[in-house]
């Protein structure tokens, strides 16, 4: 097991309440495999430097999680497929 942290920016056309419980069906991929989601934080909506997918700003969460690299893997590939995640970022700690 190793820990991970996970920014993720989702859509602005996204609710903010509706965030943390829309991803709590991706993050039970870790659970159901032993792993542990340690914190999830929800930023809220910031603006970008430049323009993602014509759009201004996006609403930003950072999920600190202990897993297994290869479970890791697939929680990213399964978020690049939700159409309303712009963008991903997966580093280990």
């Amino acid at each position: 097991m190793r820990k991970y942290e996970l920014m993720i920016i989702l859509s602005p056309e996204v609710d903010e309440r509706t965030v943390e419980p829309s991803l709590e069906k991706f993050l039970q991929l870790i659970k159901d495999d032993g792993g542990s989601v340690d914190n999830v934080d929800v930023w809220g909506k910031r603006r970008f430097a430049y323009p993602i997918n014509k759009f201004s700003e996006g609403i930003y969460v950072v999920v600190n999680m202990t897993t297994t690299p290869e479970v890791s893997a697939e929680l990213d590939r399964q978020l690049s497929l939700n159409e309303t995640i712009m963008r991903t970022k997966l580093l280990r700690v």
